[in-house]
């Protein structure tokens, strides 16, 4: 292969009708350069409709691969090469193109039927879209994929279908890419089960990286260094099943079963899925008829000792909000993930957003304090969803974890921590009673102990209805309802003595200060870096923990002359944050149109207070 010059960074996108299997296409494409040592960070870009009308705008799949040398923090705003299997996903992904992109398309999706569909106006896209700019690369590739295959026992549909693998081929080749773990992937998903399909598929990964090379297209163009990475053992990993992991390690480190009981809802489904592969591990999943069954599973599972998760996302933290005050007044530990995307209602099912923030904070009846964490990349879906079960166990309350549908969805490279390196879980697990078992008396943290049904001497009352605040019987006694709701907003109030002071990048002060949470961590990240490249005084400040928020941000806050807080909704966070400091103003950045932020219009916006 080529040794010439090396890029920096290269962002490639797949795009194609829902069933051409440009999610697998990127999939393999991101794990190949990731085994290469390179850092990544992939965005899948859904359709919201489960089967829009094929060749149509509305029915283009996308999958977009940010791959570099050094750290990468968000798939990137425009591509430096764009696959387009037909001519809707060439119109739907123009607007991302960089200046001197490289355009791969399949020419023989260039017809008549398909030009109207996709609601081209003439029979030439590339001048009618103006990209004569770019690198148009005019490639047969369904022509070629058949050919390649005329010797398969394959019907003719199903050798079409193998498309997908003709273009990773060329990409492969262009980024210099070695071929041999998309065949691992290939023989291990279909050897067994059907080797025709899986030698079929083969061979067209070939016959693209051959016609690639050929044809003279661009080779070594695209190629990027290894990462420096710190050594260990990495994989790449998206938000969800790190989500499932950080339990499954929580588990373990609490010694304590997990629980998930929940009801399917994209984008948070894969959490439950993924959780149930783990019976060895000791993992039980439900699925249950409806949301509200699932969070009431979970409510007995951890009533009977387990740590119980049950996962969501907006409508199904909806249904939910009734048995979650249920277990905020039974002072069960408890983690609801809501895996953010666009709303109201249905809304958006495939796409991201971070407007479910209120809900978490105030969407219960009555006087009903929750911790609420949001974790900010996909890897690091990992460590908050142990961090949220270890303060749900530690501190006997419910805890809500928010993600979103871009996190969720999105993978990055991880390295696989050293369990013996993470901290033990220590729930107040009550052993013996000491007299009279007084489930409600608390220790210096306001935390009640974690009795089991079925040990002796700790028989108590449990459910819905006020507790007396030291034998749990009934109470409707006035006064001790205010101590009850006292006590149980002072606990989660005590969870800020059990979590890390807030960190910053940058300055500790300055000029401005980026406010940001959860899911919007890359973007905003890569943003203040180039800011501050550029000369100007700015700083990073990104929130995990949002209820209670760290001790220090107050001085935090104060060190700087403007603060901005950018999320994915109309100004949640930042009204919430107004009403906790009056004293400092927060001007927001916001964008609510299912899609993360781009660096790009960041540093537009940012500037502005900057002038």
């Amino acid at each position: 292969m080529s040794t010439g010059n090396r890029l920096k960074d290269v962002v490639i996108r797949f795009s194609g009708d829902s069933g051409d299997g440009m999610q697998l296409t990127g999939t393999l494409f991101s794990e190949t350069s990731a085994l290469a040592g390179n850092a990544i960070s992939t965005f899948p870009d859904y359709p919201a409709e489960i089967r829009a009308p094929q060749g149509t705008v509305a029915g283009v799949s996308g999958f977009q691969v940010h791959f570099g040398s050094t750290a990468v923090t968000n798939p990137g705003d425009k591509c430096d090469v764009l696959v387009a299997m037909n001519p809707a996903a060439l119109k739907a992904n123009a607007r991302f193109l960089k200046e001197d992109a490289t355009v791969i398309i399949d020419a023989d999706s260039i017809t008549a039927d398909n030009l109207k569909k996709a609601a081209f106006e003439t029979e030439d896209p590339i001048s009618e879209l103006n990209l004569s700019g770019r690198n148009i690369i005019l490639a047969r590739i369904s022509t070629m994929t058949r050919e390649a295959l005329s010797s398969s026992p394959l019907d003719n549909k199903s050798k079409i279908k193998c498309k997908n693998m003709f273009a990773l081929g060329i990409c492969l080749y262009i980024t210099e890419r070695p071929t041999e773990h998309a065949h691992d992937y290939i023989e291990a998903k279909f050897g067994k089960k059907n080797p025709d399909v899986a030698q079929a598929n083969n061979i067209v990964i070939e016959a693209g990286y051959n016609y690639a090379a050929n044809n003279h297209l661009i080779h070594n163009a695209y190629a990027v260094e290894p990462t420096g990475l710190k050594k260990g053992k990495y994989r790449t990993i998206n938000g969800n099943v790190a989500t499932a992991w950080g339990f499954i390690a929580a588990s373990e480190k609490s010694s304590r079963p997990l629980f998930c009981g929940s009801y399917p809802i994209t984008p948070a489904t894969v959490i439950l899925e993924e959780l149930a592969k783990h019976k060895s591990l000791g993992v039980k999943t439900v699925q249950a008829e409806d949301e509200i069954a699932g969070i009431c599973t979970a409510i007995g599972a951890a009533y009977a000792g387990n740590l119980a998760v049950t996962t969501t996302s907006g409508p199904g933290l909806s249904l939910k909000s009734e048995a979650l005050g249920l277990a905020v007044m039974a002072e069960l530990p408890l983690v609801v993930v809501d895996v953010q995307r666009g709303g109201p209602s249905t809304g958006l099912p495939t796409k991201t957003e971070q407007s479910d923030l209120m809900q978490a904070l105030y969407g219960r009846n009555g006087e009903c304090p929750v911790p609420v964490i949001a974790a900010s990349t996909p890897s690091d879906c990992f460590k908050y969803a142990f961090e949220a079960a270890r303060v749900a166990m530690e501190h006997m309350t419910p805890v809500i974890l928010l993600t979103d549908g871009f996190i969720a969805n999105s993978s990055e490279a991880w390295m696989i921590p050293n369990m013996a390196d993470m901290p033990t879980i220590n729930p107040p697990i009550a052993k013996e009673a000491d007299g009279d078992f007084m489930p409600y008396l608390r220790d210096e943290r306001h935390v009640r102990s974690w009795a089991f049904p079925g040990t002796a001497g700790l028989e108590h009352r449990i459910g819905g209805l006020e507790k007396h605040s030291q034998t749990g019987n009934i109470s409707y006694d006035p006064a001790n309802h205010a101590v009850m709701v006292a006590q149980r907003a002072a606990k989660v109030a005590c969870v800020a003595d059990d979590i890390p002071l807030q960190e910053i990048d940058g300055d500790k002060s300055g000029e401005l200060l980026v406010v940001g949470w959860g899911g919007t961590r890359g973007h905003l990240a890569s943003t203040v870096s180039q800011l501050r490249e550029e000369g100007y005084s700015v700083s990073h400040c990104h929130l995990n923990y949002i209820n209670p928020l760290p001790k220090n941000l107050e001085t935090i806050f104060g060190s700087f002359k403007k603060i901005v807080v950018c999320e994915l909704n109309e100004g949640q966070a930042a009204s919430y944050l107004q009403g906790i400091f009056p004293q400092f103003k927060f001007n927001r950045c916001n964008k609510v149109e299912g899609q993360p932020f781009t660096v790009a219009e960041l540093l537009n916006s940012l500037k502005n207070y900057l002038k």
